[in-house]
């Protein structure tokens, strides 16, 4: 038989063992890590936001812009994430990030300092702040800055959700995505280290962001502003060229007839008169 202390205690342990196992609740905050102690994943940024869903959405896409194709040691690169689709935006938070990499140093790009913060002041680590939370275009401009010479392919993890606001998780998505970055030399041809890249995980449905003011700047027509001029350039030499040949044909080459142009205004005129 149980005494009144040993039942009251029984239940206490098991109720803090129920706690313990209860799934960890959303982090406004900023997350990272291992959040497995809280019923979370052991790395958020490579196993994804389980608090906001048990699995990952194709719905939603997770996207980085602006990655280069290769780096180069040292070098500061400004990258963009972003997270589309998912939940109607509430009043209050709209998404958030866990960002990880196995080498260089992250940041939060010019303007984003109170958005982007280091987990846990780890620079190996990304995630939003509590303001960067309720940003109204999910998305967040971060900073990486290359490892030194012969480190190699650097690896990126990053897992981004997409919520509601509301109270508790129901109806948030999240994505992640993991992708590569290879070692530049002084080899490496110019076009790739000059070279950026998109790269997203799921449906792929990313619509192009709307013109401002009614136009469309000439770089997001995909030309460039010096093929833009050569390709006036060249136009306006065709025009003077046919101009050219049409003054040669005119004043150069009809001098050749012109003798029997005269005779042939001279049978025209007696024509006219009907004589023969």
């Amino acid at each position: 038989m149980f005494s009144v202390n040993q039942k009251i205690m029984s239940f206490l342990v098991v109720f803090a063992l129920l706690l313990l196992a209860t799934p960890v609740s959303s982090l406004p905050g900023g997350v990272g890590g291992d959040q497995s102690a809280a019923g979370g994943p052991k790395d958020v940024a490579k196993d994804g936001c389980t608090c906001h869903g048990t699995a990952p959405s194709n719905s939603v896409t997770a996207l980085i812009d602006d990655v280069p194709f290769a780096y180069m040691p040292g070098e500061t690169y400004t990258m963009r994430l972003e997270v589309i689709g998912g939940p109607e935006k509430g009043s209050g938070n709209t998404g958030g990030f866990a960002m990880l990499t196995d080498a260089g140093i992250l940041g939060a790009a010019e303007g984003y300092e109170n958005l982007v913060q280091n987990y846990e002041d780890n620079s190996l680590t990304l995630t939003h702040t509590e303001d960067g939370a309720m940003v109204d275009d999910r998305a967040w401009l971060i900073t990486w800055t290359a490892p030194e010479q012969s480190t190699g392919k650097v690896t990126f993890w990053i897992s981004l959700n997409s919520v509601n606001g509301a109270d508790g998780n129901l109806g948030d998505m999240w994505n992640r995505l993991t992708f590569h970055i290879p070692e530049g030399s002084e080899d490496t041809p110019e076009n790739i280290i000059n070279s950026i890249r998109t790269i997203f995980s799921g449906d792929g449905n990313v619509e192009p962001p709307a013109a401002e003011e009614g136009h469309i700047e000439l770089h997001d027509m995909g030309a460039s502003f010096r093929a833009h001029w050569l390709g006036l350039l060249g136009f306006g030499a065709v025009i003077l060229v046919i101009i050219f040949s049409g003054f040669m044909l005119r004043y150069g080459f009809s001098h050749s007839y012109t003798g029997r142009t005269n005779l042939l205004r001279l049978r025209y005129k007696h024509m006219r008169r009907g004589d023969q």
